[in-house]
This record gives structure tokens, sequence and C-alpha cells, in this order.
């Protein structure tokens, strides 16, 4: 339950954390996207190798995430988010001091962990602490924590890379990692989640209905990682300054965190969130579309399907984390937050990966494109099969 004992500036404090335990596990991948020119040339790599960082990383966070909600269970929420963001602070600062690609790649792993426990235990730290009336509105805000990464990283790493260099770039974000660690060590008490016990590390087997939504989550995580990765290459490509690309992210980050503040509480009014999510999924495939077709018409299409696409997509994994913290029939919280965030992390990890490898083949980004239109229209039919599903079983909140 709330605490009733809260002041306004721990209340604060507590919704500053949710953010960061979400924003800091996944700049990298944003990272990557604005700094991906300065990268491929330092490092001597083709653009589609960029795809390979964040496979390392949600590679590893989609093996962990199974018995990542354990794990959050047995810690406590406290401990859970100190590890999350010690782990944060590893990768930033290995990122920082080691040379070569594969070197890199190998740093991607701790961050794996940090990515595993952001959705477990800040999901078990609102229902434990967050009055019901209020929750739809934190979870969107702590989900707008990744598109706030987004933001940062389009904004202001591409203009700190050309000053001291990409590792220097790294190396702010490993300061706010160890920010954020200070700050969870000032706001979270050290007796308010006591550790519990777990019965069993089995990971559990999901139900119907939680399947239909890891399966629109792994289509979603697919595609936005896709279209996320290769968006500023895509400008560059297109004639774009290295820092006008960048500016590309940044919209796309203001849009994803306006539509995950709007979109959240809207959800938690409707009698079937599914419906919704379908149909922000329709609006994804449409700017998607517009991508795909800028470079034959005019590259200042990116720019309407940067704002469309953060827009559209980037609530999803927001609406479903919502869907899991309000309806019990998907089955514990912290152990499906897990889960449903192990099957998109899984697609994070893919999608970039394939959409660089098709580009090799076919020699051209809009296959980046065509791949990411295809996750987002499954994940579309998914979630119509996921409405369809919670009907009959009653269990529509």
């Amino acid at each position: 339950m709330p605490s009733t004992t809260d002041t306004p500036s721990r209340t604060w404090g507590m919704r500053l954390l949710l953010v960061l335990a979400m924003a800091l596990p996944n700049a990298l991948l944003y990272a990557i996207s604005a700094l991906g020119p300065q990268l491929v040339h330092e490092l001597t790599i083709t653009p589609a190798s960029l795809g390979y960082f964040t496979m390392a990383s949600y590679g590893t966070a989609a093996a962990l995430s199974p018995w990542a909600g354990l794990l959050v269970n047995r810690l406590g929420v406290r401990h859970s988010l100190l590890l999350l963001f010690a782990m944060v602070a590893l990768t930033f600062g290995l990122t920082v001091g080691l040379p070569g690609f594969y070197t890199l790649l190998l740093a991607t792993a701790p961050l794996g962990l940090a990515q595993a426990l952001s959705n477990p235990a800040t999901n078990l730290l609102i229902a434990r602490r967050v009055a019901p009336q209020r929750r739809a509105f934190v979870v969107g805000l702590k989900q707008a924590g990744i598109s706030f990464a987004a933001l940062f990283s389009g904004l202001v790493l591409p203009i700190c890379a050309l000053h001291i260099g990409w590792r220097g770039a790294f190396a702010l974000l490993l300061l706010l990692a160890l920010l954020a660690l200070a700050l969870g060590l000032a706001v979270l008490k050290r007796s308010e989640h006591p550790a519990g016990s777990v019965a069993s590390w089995r990971a559990p087997r999901p139900n119907g209905l939680l399947a239909l939504l890891m399966g629109t989550q792994f289509c979603v995580g697919s595609a936005i990682a896709t279209f996320v990765t290769y968006l500023p290459a895509y400008g560059t490509d297109l004639g774009m300054a290295k820092t006008t690309a960048g500016l590309l992210l940044a919209l796309f980050g203001v849009a994803g965190a306006v539509s995950r503040l709007l979109a959240t509480p809207l959800s938690a009014r409707l009698r079937e969130e599914a419906l919704l999510l379908g149909g922000l999924l329709l609006g994804a495939s449409a700017s998607v579309a517009v991508a795909l077709h800028s470079a034959a018409h005019t590259p200042a299409l990116l720019w309407l399907a940067a704002a469309g696409f953060g827009l559209s997509a980037v609530p999803a994994s927001a609406i479903a984390m919502s869907m899991l913290i309000r309806d019990a029939a998907f089955g514990e919280v912290a152990v499906t937050a897990g889960m449903v965030s192990g099957t998109f992390f899984a697609g994070l990890a893919i999608g970039p990966a394939c959409a660089g490898l098709l580009a090799r083949f076919s020699g051209s980004l809009s296959s980046a494109w065509e791949l990411a239109l295809a996750m987002v229209l499954t994940a579309t039919a998914l979630t119509l099969l996921l409405a369809r599903a919670r009907s009959r079983a009653g269990s529509a909140i």
C-alpha cells in the first residue's frame, strides 16, 4: 500500500528514480543510434554492424528476464534498483575504457541484467507505493523515461561527441548512472521493501493471455529497435548532416514521451486497452511506410515518420505494463513484467541485427523499414487476438 507519511519531495524523488531506472538501462540503444556515424568511422565498422551492440545487451536481457521478476521478489525493490544502477555504471565505465569493437560488445553484457530488472522492479515499486488512482499516470511517467533517453541522446550526445569524442559522451552517461545510484540510496529506505522468499527459480509458463501480450511486445520491440538504430544513419545516407540526423532521434524521443504520458492514463479508463494498442500500432505502420518512401520523394518525410512513429509505437510498452498491473488474469505483477519484458528485449536484440543483415544483402537501409513494417503489422494482428481472448475470458477491467 502507498505510504501515508511520504513527503512531496520524497514522492517526486521516487518518481525521478522510476524515470532513471527506465531511461539509463535503455540509453545504450539511443546512444548507439545518435553516435552511430562516429562509431562507424572510428571503429571501422559498417553501419549494419551497429545492431550488434543492442543485440548483445538486449539478448542478455531477454535470456535473464524470465527469472528477473523472481529475483526482484527475492532481493526487494531497494536492492534490485541499486543493482540495476550499478550494472549501468559498470557498462558505461567499461565502454569508456575498453578498446575495439568486439571488446565493446562484451561490455554491454552487464547492461542486460539492468534491462531485465527495470520493469519488474519499477512495476513492483508502483504496485506497493502508489495509490491505485495514480498508478496509470506513474506507469506512463516511468515508461516515458525511455523516451527521455532518446531525447537526451539525440540532443546532447552528438554535440558532446564533436567536442570530447564518443567515449566522452559515454562518460557523461556513466556520471548520470552514478548520480542515479546515489539517489536510490537516498530515496529508498532500507526497511521499506524487505526481501522475500522464492519457492522455486523455475521460470513460470505463461497463460494464453500473457502469451499473446508477449508476442505483441516481441514484434513491437523489434520494430522500435530497428527504426531507432538506423534512423540517423538513414538520414545521413539521404544527405543530412550528422547533428541534424541526431535531431530526428530527439524528435522521436519528444513524441514518445508525450504519447506515453497521454496514452497510459487514457488506456486505464478504457474497458479494453488492447483495442487502443491496436489502433496505435496501425498508426505506427503508416509512419514506417512514410519512412520507407522518403528516399523516393524527399528526406523531409523522415521528420514526419520520426514524430509519427514516436507517437504511435512507443506507448505500446507502457500500455502493456499498465495492463499487467491492473489485470490479475495475466499473473503476478513482478513475474509477468519480467516475462513480457523478456520478449520485448528479444525483439530489441534481434530486430536491428536482422535488419542489418537484410541491408547488407540488399545494399540499402530501406530493408530496415520493410522489416519494421512487417513487425508492426504482425503486432497489430496479435493485439486484436488479445482483445478477443480477454473478452471471451471476461478478464477486461
